[in-house]
């Protein structure tokens, strides 16, 4: 769908957006946001870029609610992407877009292997450095089936024949209490994704019970970006670094896009502050971004076509 098209949606939400105090965002009017545009030309590669992927929750919940105010000062105190969508229902075609620029299957319950271009063989082609920090996998390496409260859908690294073939691949992903060890050692890599459990990641309830609200789950949420992402950002040896966090897809009333609308943030020193982006994106536009970000040239699936997130950047 085009932009003009998207905008009638967004404006509801960013309304309710300005009813929970955002009224220090810059929010876009019901006009056509501005184009995409390339990277500016005098911005360096980032040493770090980290993508921190969330479940199940439209725009509207997550940053109009008051259930996850560590999340919404990222919004307001850095970049939000303010028209922003995923592409599908379920998850796993959302992670499967993120990484490969292609859907891939809609079936969570897939168990083949991805042959097609993907985030890691254009990152290894390039030269450059990745891992994925997933936080309750079994051990470093694990391809197998869920182990709760890990999902391997949530995972899509594990289905990369470039990963499954190569020992080394295979060893990029890792619990994720690991990348704070590789930040101590200094031995962060140059793209990281990272996959909270689904106990913290807004897709079931914090202590894996079946009795919760949908409040208990956003703020389980936000208590862990808090805890885990937070450091990241304020790090000072991480201060020529990117941070994106994104949901996978919207709760599944919404299927506007295909994926419904979704709350994506970026912070660091980089990006540009207190800005809202009207313009109309998707998850292929994320994994463009990253590549571009990292000066890699090789842009799996749709994201080589996808438009681009340079005028979140100063």
């Amino acid at each position: 769908m085009n932009q003009r098209s998207a905008l009638p949606a967004m404006c509801c939400v960013l309304l309710a957006l300005a009813a929970f105090g955002c009224g220090s965002v810059s929010h876009p009017s019901s006009a056509p946001g501005p184009s995409p545009s390339p990277l500016p030309v005098n911005l360096s590669p980032p040493d770090h870029v980290f993508l921190v992927v969330l479940e199940n929750h439209s725009f509207s919940d997550v940053l109009g609610s008051g259930a996850m105010p560590f999340l919404h000062s990222l919004a307001t105190q850095h970049s939000l992407a303010g028209n922003y969508f995923a592409n599908t229902h379920p998850s796993i075609g959302n992670y499967f877009v993120l990484t490969t620029g292609q859907l891939v299957t809609n079936d969570d319950s897939f168990t083949g292997t991805v042959a097609d271009d993907n985030i890691a063989r254009a990152l290894t082609g390039a030269g450059k450095t990745w891992k994925a920090y997933l936080e309750s996998l079994p051990a470093v390496g694990y391809t197998g089936p869920d182990v709760y409260p890990y999902f391997k859908h949530h995972n899509p690294f594990a289905y990369f024949s470039d990963v499954l073939n190569s020992p080394t691949q295979t060893a990029n992903m890792a619990p994720f209490p690991q990348i704070f060890s590789d930040l101590s050692a200094a031995a962060l890599p140059q793209f990281a994704f990272i996959a909270p459990n689904v106990e913290n990641d807004g897709h079931d309830c914090p202590d894996g019970g079946t009795t919760c609200t949908d409040t208990d789950k956003l703020a389980a949420a936000d208590r862990w970006l808090q805890a885990n992402i937070g450091p990241l950002i304020n790090d000072p040896s991480l201060a020529n670094s990117v941070f994106i966090i994104t949901w996978d897809e919207s709760a599944t009333t919404d299927v506007a896009n295909g994926g419904g609308q979704v709350a994506t943030v970026l912070a660091g020193t980089h990006v540009k502050q207190a800005f809202t982006s009207g313009t109309f994106f998707q998850h292929q536009s994320t994994l463009r971004l990253i590549l571009e970000l990292l000066r890699v040239n090789d842009f799996p699936g749709s994201s080589a076509g996808a438009p681009q997130m340079g005028g979140f950047f100063q």
